[in-house]
């Protein structure tokens, strides 16, 4: 028993901690009209990760919560601007 105990822990320490869920917020000042967080939207969304996003045209921003271990804000601003709309990271928490 103490010998896979003694194994167990080292195995433990070792292993990453779990990914997370982030919120991250975007600029996109191209937003414009009420097709536009349609496209960001659908674009974002298709990443792998995504677990909710939220657009509003006025502020022109996109808020996104999303599974740091499957996605990076990084890869969500280039979704965004693969889709047409280029995106800043303005807040990570």
């Amino acid at each position: 028993m103490r010998i896979a105990i003694l194994i167990a822990i080292p195995l433990l320490a070792a292993t990453p901690a779990a990914a997370g869920q982030r919120t991250a917020t975007f600029s996109v000042p191209d937003m414009t009209c009420s097709l536009c967080p349609v496209t960001v939207t659908t674009a974002i969304g298709h990443l792998d990760g995504i677990v909710s996003v939220s657009t509003d045209v006025d502020a022109k921003t996109a808020t996104v919560v999303f599974d740091d271990g499957k996605t990076s804000p990084a890869a969500i601003a280039a979704a965004s601007a693969n889709a047409g709309y280029a995106a800043a990271l303005v807040k990570e928490q």
